[in-house]
């Protein structure tokens, strides 16, 4: 068991109580990018590793109290969730009680592109605003998380931003809306610098020859994740869901004896 699960393990005999007394079933709906993303062609491929950080969520969640619906999409920034419709879709389903999870960054910074380019001091944050007002309007709850970082290791073996403005605008839409936010953008950065450099491809979508179909010649992605990437930002997520005591805190599955 990672270092990461351990110590929510201790975390969760703190709040095994407060869970105990959930409120009705509600759902939690992720929106956001590929590092979020179900990779929904791993059933048909069981050699390939990659997966979004929200997939493993809801083993950590009560299922009677809590239902996880992952709903963030490959190469989506803020900007084409909206324009696709696919937040509308999102907000059509939301009933009082409902919980939304906001991360975007990584494609908005697409300046080349615009269907998914935005401004992080302009329309990013207008997009997160949206994202904020359209939950509340249906009575549900808005969380925004950073974005999780790239294994984009210096010389000298620090880790080299690749977000620039993104990651403190959305942390800037949350305090002026007193959003609960959910730093993942330090979080795994600390998760990763303690890798290092080499040992850190075991939480990204490193794949040597012949073993996906999808990757015959291999993969080196810095950016994706692999299930044990996966696992470990989600637990890094729960951990401090319960270390702030958010609203998401009170559907945790009780820790086991």
């Amino acid at each position: 068991m990672t270092r990461v699960l351990n110590r929510l393990l201790g975390a969760l005999l703190l709040v095994g109580p407060l869970a105990a007394q959930a409120a009705p079933p509600a759902t939690l709906y992720t929106v956001g990018d590929s590092t979020m993303a179900p990779n929904r062609k791993c059933d048909e491929d069981p050699g390939d590793p990659g997966r979004g950080w929200a997939e493993p969520l809801q083993r950590f969640f009560d299922p009677a109290q809590l239902v996880v619906r992952n709903c963030a999409v490959s190469g989506r920034s803020s900007k084409s969730f909206l324009d696709e419709g696919r937040w509308q879709k999102v907000v059509d389903r939301l009933v009082p009680g409902d919980l939304v999870l906001i991360q975007f960054g990584h494609n908005d910074a697409k300046k080349a592109d615009p269907r998914r380019y935005t401004n992080p001091e302009t329309t990013f944050k207008e997009n997160l605003r949206r994202f904020v007002r359209d939950t509340r309007a249906k009575g549900a709850t808005p969380l925004i998380a950073t974005s999780v970082v790239r294994r984009l290791f210096r010389a000298d073996g620090s880790l080299r931003d690749s977000h620039g403005r993104y990651v403190p605008a959305a942390a800037e839409v949350a305090a002026e809306l007193d959003v609960p936010l959910i730093d993942l953008h330090a979080l795994t950065g600390q998760l990763v610098r303690s890798y290092g450099p080499e040992r850190s491809k075991a939480l990204y979508l490193y794949v040597e020859p012949g073993v996906a179909e999808r990757f015959p010649d291999g993969n080196a992605d810095d950016t994706h994740l692999c299930v044990r990437g996966a696992e470990e930002f989600a637990a890094l997520f729960v951990e401090a869901c319960v270390a702030a005591q958010n609203p998401l805190a009170r559907y945790l599955l009780p820790a086991k004896p």
